[in-house]
């Protein structure tokens, strides 16, 4: 794994190191509940600053969004840093949009899907987080999902762009799923976001603004299979193991705020060495969605994204 400020928390894209065992307790695979977005109980102009310029939340990122999120077509803008359409860095942020793909094929979410080698070989040639998939088992994109969403896995992200692009090659394949995020890109008026990379793993030209990537998070959310993942702190799953016996899967959070935010919904984090902190969140109280990110900070981004959540509240 690549070198980290916070090693045993966060990894190049943002991950803990997931558990995996050949015994234990059957658990079965479920998931929570629904996140959607509401109408404000105020209506204001689309787009309009809901507060004077001088009121603004006391935080250091500037490469920040806020938004209050009204329906999949509609959201107000709240607060944008200085640098909120900026293109930099976006980390495993990128993760949204391979699950966005994804979920654009839900009758293939519970087919089976082979752990190749390469996947494991990527995450460590890269120094990519990881969770920790074992060669030749076999789990369903759904898990997937699980894998890649919770503790970041890049084997995880590998492994679905491989499967749901086209091509005779993984390299093909690959390239074709990447092609697919940027023609989703442009559908969702995403100007300020490009990328080379399916997990966040940059090959040079991988990055999105703060307003961009609060905007894909908005859209995510409205799929209730991607708010049902983002919003768990811990998943377990089990997979028919390449020994034909049964392994079984622990992958835990990457984000802080879904255990010390009341209201908090998701999304993803991200980090890496050169992409610095990265996150985009949401969170729910009193009948109100609120959509946020924070790209390319030098610091841990929990604490910023908390006081934004709490003015927007404000407001």
């Amino acid at each position: 794994m690549g070198s980290h400020a916070r090693p045993n928390r966060l990894h190049r894209t943002g991950a803990r190191v997931a558990t995996v065992a050949l015994f234990g307790a059957v658990l079965p695979i479920t998931a929570g509940g629904i996140a959607q977005a509401a109408t404000p109980a105020a209506e204001q102009n689309e787009g309009a600053p809901a507060a004077d310029t001088q009121d603004v939340p006391a935080v250091a990122a500037d490469h920040a969004y806020l938004l209050d999120a009204r329906d999949g077509s509609q959201e107000r803008e709240m607060w944008a840093g200085a640098k909120a359409d900026e293109s930099v860095s976006m980390a495993s942020t990128t993760k949204i949009m391979t699950a966005v793909v994804v979920l654009k094929h839900p009758e293939w979410l519970d087919r089976q899907i082979t752990v190749k080698q390469e996947y494991r070989d990527y995450v460590q040639e890269n120094g990519a987080s990881t969770a920790d998939l074992q060669t030749g088992d076999k789990l369903t994109a759904r898990q997937l999902l699980h894998a890649m969403l919770i503790p970041s896995g890049g084997d995880a992200a590998m492994a679905l762009a491989d499967n749901y692009g086209v091509g005779n090659t993984t390299e093909a394949r690959v390239a074709d799923f990447v092609s697919q995020m940027n023609v989703e890109a442009a559908q969702l008026g995403m100007t300020g976001t490009h990328f080379d990379s399916f997990d966040g793993i940059s090959h040079g030209d991988n990055r999105s603004t703060a307003r961009d990537l609060a905007k894909l998070g908005q859209r995510a959310m409205l799929q209730p299979v991607f708010a049902d993942v983002v919003k768990l702190k811990k998943y377990e799953a089990e997979a028919p193991a390449a020994n034909g016996r049964t392994r079984y899967y622990t992958w835990e959070t990457t984000n802080d705020l879904l255990s010390s935010y009341d209201g908090a919904l998701g999304v993803k984090t991200g980090s890496g060495e050169e992409a610095g902190y990265s996150l985009v969140f949401a969170a729910k109280r009193d009948n109100r969605t609120l959509v946020g990110a924070i790209v390319g900070a030098d610091k841990e981004v929990f604490g910023d994204a908390t006081k934004i959540l709490d003015w927007g509240f404000a407001h």
